[in-house]
């Protein structure tokens, strides 16, 4: 990482100081402003943290302009064409690709920890048979510090790779329990002689009193998804986990309070907002209309799972689902079709039409995994989590990086204060 500096001067006092500037192996380069506060008694302004790097990270790179999406430097293309979810967990936990014997070894701990304590199993029944499925996440991920606190020594490497092995393997488990007891169906216990994400399908969806069947085709889809969400750089969620966990709260904790901060629907609620836009229309005659509304620039109608914030000219990853979502709908053909006919003819205007071409309003990764989420009977209020089940790997990976960096420190923002000046206390009766 190459280091050059700029010169910040404050034309009122006329002071200045050197900032150093930082250049990463990719990407824009960084100005450090620590020194400025000190020196100048100067903060930046940055609402949002739009243009402020809060960490230096070697797990996931990318880059809006070209459509490039790294995870520890391979591209997720390649990625999601070659390896498997747990291979790619493994990647961003350990910054390698694993051998078959380390992959293997791997598998079998992830295996061997995917049943959960029973006496949490027996801590769903404290919420409502309506709760939300993202509601019991957060309390249970969280409850999971009060059944393995044998692990809860952050300052210990070997507790760490633990903690991270447990919250892999059993957030599955947690999903689709969550799921099973907003229902009122019973709990499937892991089955390990499955895969990662075959048990995951048949825990939320078999039931004890007959044979489940697991399509191999909404297997691949699910864990496409899966690869695809396994991270996404200094995200909100993931910027929570770090933020949580600097002040040395517990694993558990901290990516509970990832969760939370993913249920929001601006970051983890897009593909159930893609589907409840669907829902509102009746027939594929009435996408004409819908598509004009889109163009009215007084019109506050937006359409949901189209561009994005991060990737301005395609996203990679809606690039990848785009053909598992059609082979999704092509083995279903019977079902949900006239949602899916709508959908598929606005996919076909948003790469035909000149306006959504030239704003690049594109189908995005929430518009194919919102379908095929719906193809595969998942209810709209589970979407959320299995983006968390899917982002967990991601979450734990920045959460042992930030621990192992000699610069981390407590978060603490600092603000602009527009409030009051100091004033003294008046007497209740000297009040006007």
């Amino acid at each position: 990482m190459g280091k050059d500096t700029v010169t910040v001067i404050n034309n009122i006092t006329g002071e200045s100081v050197e900032l150093p500037i930082y250049h990463g192996s990719h990407g824009p380069s960084v100005v450090d402003v620590r020194p400025m506060s000190k020196k100048l008694g100067l903060f930046t302004y940055d609402p949002g943290f739009v243009s402020t790097a809060s960490c230096q990270s070697a797990i996931t790179y990318i880059d809006g302009e070209k459509g490039i999406l790294l995870y520890r430097g391979y591209p997720v293309e390649q990625l999601a064409e070659k390896s498997s979810y747990l291979e790619v967990c493994y990647l961003l936990l350990y910054g390698e690709l694993p051998s078959a014997g380390a992959m293997d070894e791997f598998q079998q701990i992830i295996m061997g920890h995917s049943m959960i304590h029973e006496g949490l199993r027996h801590f769903y029944s404290g919420f409502r048979r309506d709760a939300h499925p993202m509601a019991i996440m957060v309390g249970v991920v969280g409850a999971l510090s009060a059944f393995y606190h044998d692990s809860l020594d952050i300052d210990n490497p070997r507790h760490r790779e633990i903690s991270a092995h447990r919250l892999i393997a059993k957030m599955p488990t947690i999903a689709a329990d969550s799921f099973k007891y907003s229902i009122g169906q019973p709990f499937m216990y892991p089955d390990n002689s499955l895969n990662y994400v075959e048990n995951f399908l048949r825990m939320m969806f078999a039931v004890p009193s007959r044979d489940f069947e697991i399509s191999p085709t909404i297997v691949r889809a699910l864990e496409l998804i899966m690869i695809l969400h396994a991270d996404h750089e200094q995200n909100a969620s993931a910027s929570t986990v770090r933020l949580a966990s600097s002040s040395g709260a517990n694993p558990f904790a901290s990516i509970s309070a990832g969760i939370g901060s993913l249920w929001g629907p601006a970051h983890g609620g897009a593909n159930e907002a893609v589907i409840r836009m669907l829902e509102t229309i009746d027939s594929v005659k009435e996408v004409p209309a819908l598509i004009a509304r889109a163009k009215d620039r007084d019109d506050k109608f937006r359409l949901m799972g189209f561009g994005h914030r991060i990737y301005k000219n395609f996203d990679p990853r809606a690039v990848i689902l785009r053909k598992a979502c059609h082979q999704v709908l092509n083995e279903l053909e019977s079902e949900h079709l006239p949602l899916f006919d709508i959908a598929n003819e606005l996919e076909r205007i948003a790469l035909e039409d000149e306006y959504f071409i030239e704003r690049k309003l594109y189908p995005n990764v929430d518009f194919y995994s919102g379908i095929i989420l719906k193809a595969m009977g998942v209810p709209l209020n589970m979407f959320t989590v299995i983006f968390t089940m899917a982002r967990t790997v991601g979450w734990i990976s920045q959460w042992m990086e930030m621990l192992e960096d000699p610069e981390y420190r407590i978060g603490r923002p600092r603000q602009l204060y527009v409030g009051k000046m100091q004033r003294d206390y008046v007497p209740m009766d000297r009040r006007i």
